[in-house]
């Protein structure tokens, strides 16, 4: 049970044990495929709390060894994967009350808390200051987990990434092995192990080093005062006897972003003229009975309904793709069936419009990096699997996000995230609910799936079975080419750690002869430094899960 202190504020007050009401609500993330069974739960309001709450635990765990139990954080609670969640978590630090966002002058930059979501970042820094982080519209989402992965979002061809933007972080760190201390690291830090620390948040993942807990951003875009915005989508009737209509409409997609990035020919408008133009492909399970798209563009520039036209008279011609609503469910997408006609809107109203979660439920996903259009068998590969006879799921999708433009300006290895010169980046995704009382107590509820793995068996399969068929030409992985080569060898540029996928470490789905490892597909060559961070840093291993970076020397 919970303890009321005789004085409000300390690390007791904010505690979650077994027996408290909370505790079945706090012990799980977005995901209900991951409910975890700690020993507590601590909701931090402050910093103080974090270390006390990191002392605690490693006073319970005495010497220098790496503890059998994790200790993990959660912000927004959106991790994909068992990292936070896990059968082996024995605490979880819940940081979302740490959620302020403001200007601080003794930093001369914007402090956003870890625990903000990214809605909560939106609405301050803009109505504030006007100002904008490029990052994602799934409101939620946490900055602790979604920056320090190198977070994306619909201005990010036009402005670059959440990181690009960093310019310090607060992290509670393990450096002595015994003692949790706050560090703060700047991008200008004049020593390099904190140069170090701050370049492995700019897209390292989170759970690696300590506990984030605060951010400081400089140089933040103006968003555009205006967006303009357009949905729609076709029936898969459409393509069912005509499927060369799919596949080429798949092609198109690819070749827009592909030569908008070369500068070459075959699409309407100059080199860089659609930078503000990003797009969300919604290529949906035939179940749904609907693939869509999501566009927007910066909507002060007046020629913005006219390159809009331009793009889709190029992609899907009304003669040919006759459009319909998008009124269903799309991933985490609801309806946005008012925006079938273009629309303009103040971008916070816009990105308000947009903001969504989806539904709690069970999901698995993957993702991949492409540096150049798809190849014929990647297309063939999305049109066999989302029109498989033997799998029935409207929730079920290949999303397909442009990419490119703003982001591909900088370096590989100026910050942690290496992917700087991708145009496409692919979400997998599959999602279901339990629909079966497996230990038959009359409910539905994460038991049954305990109970029964036959409940995710189907909708596991049918993902990596997509995955390793679409990336069948590099060993069933979007392979990061060889950069010794004088020229890339494939289109593919590996995965995104925020769409962290455990399969990647597994050798049934990964085999290691194929030398693509989880972390190669993830940091390429940014891992020897990552690695270099993290034995400096946290020599002990305390923050870790399957897929953490691996000190560099015994602990």
């Amino acid at each position: 049970m919970s303890i009321t202190p005789a004085h409000p504020g300390s690390l007791a007050h904010q505690t979650v044990e077994p027996g408290d009401d909370r505790y079945d609500a706090l012990r799980r993330g977005f995901n209900q495929r991951w409910v975890a069974t700690p020993e507590r739960v601590v909701v931090a309001t402050n910093t103080e709390d974090v270390v006390a709450a990191v002392n605690a635990w490693l006073a319970a765990h005495p010497g220098t060894e790496t503890p059998p139990r994790r200790i993990t954080v959660r912000s927004g609670g959106h991790c994909y994967e068992d990292f936070v969640c896990g059968d082996d978590v024995a605490v979880i630090i819940d940081v979302a009350s740490m959620n302020q966002v403001y200007y601080d002058a003794s930093m001369d930059a914007y402090c956003v808390e870890a625990g903000a979501s990214n809605w909560h970042s939106t609405t301050q820094l803009y109505r504030g200051h006007g100002l904008a982080l490029p990052g994602g519209s799934c409101y939620s989402v946490g900055a602790g987990g979604h920056i320090t992965g190198g977070g994306f979002g619909l201005l990010s061809r036009k402005y670059g990434l959440t990181v690009d933007y960093l310019y310090a972080v607060e992290i509670v760190t393990v450096r002595d092995r015994t003692r949790a201390h706050v560090t703060v690291a700047r991008k200008d830090s004049p020593n390099s192990a904190l140069q170090d620390l701050w370049w492995a948040h700019t897209g390292g993942g989170g759970g690696n080093f300590g506990v984030v807990t605060r951010f400081w951003f400089r140089d933040l875009p103006q968003p555009p005062a205006q967006v303009l915005l357009r949905t729609l989508a076709w029936d898969w009737k459409l393509f069912e006897e005509h499927p060369e209509g799919f596949t080429s409409l798949v092609r198109r997609y690819g070749q827009f972003f592909d030569t908008e990035h070369s500068g070459a020919g075959g699409f309407p408008g100059g080199q860089h003229d659609y930078r503000d133009l990003f797009t969300l492909l919604k290529l949906n399970h035939r179940a749904a009975g609907k693939i869509g798209l999501i566009v927007q563009m910066d909507g002060t520039r007046e020629d913005s309904p006219q390159r809009l036209k331009q793009f889709l008279d190029w992609l899907a011609p009304e003669a040919d793709y006759p459009p319909t609503l998008l009124d269903v469910q799309m991933g985490e997408h609801p309806p946005l069936s008012t925006l079938h006609t273009p629309t303009r809107l103040p971008w916070l109203t816009a990105t308000q419009t947009l903001n969504d979660s989806g539904p709690n439920r069970c999901g698995k996903y993957k993702s991949a990096y492409h540096t150049a259009n798809f190849i014929d068998q990647q297309v063939q590969a999305i049109h066999r699997h989302l029109t498989t006879s033997d799998y029935h799921n409207d929730q079920a999708l290949l999303q397909i996000d442009s990419y490119g433009g703003r982001i591909n300006d900088v370096p590989p290895d100026a910050t942690a995230v290496p992917q700087r010169s991708s145009v496409l980046k692919l979400q997998f995704q599959t999602y279901w609910n339990w629909n079966k009382d497996a230990n038959h107590d009359g409910v539905f509820d994460y038991q049954d799936a305990r109970e029964d793995p036959g409940i995710a068996a189907p909708h596991l399969n049918w993902i990596r079975s997509f995955y390793r068929d679409m990336y069948a030409s590099t060993g069933g992985v979007p392979a990061v080419p060889d950069p010794a080569a004088p020229s890339p060898t494939h289109n593919t540029d590996g995965c995104y750690i925020n769409y962290c996928d455990a399969d990647l470490s597994d050798p049934a789905f990964n085999p290691p002869a194929d030398n693509q490892p989880w972390h190669r597909l993830y940091y390429q060559e940014n891992y020897a430094r990552l690695q270099r961070t993290k034995t400096h840093w946290d020599p002990r291993n305390v923050f870790r899960h399957r897929q953490s970076i691996r000190p560099t020397e015994p602990r």
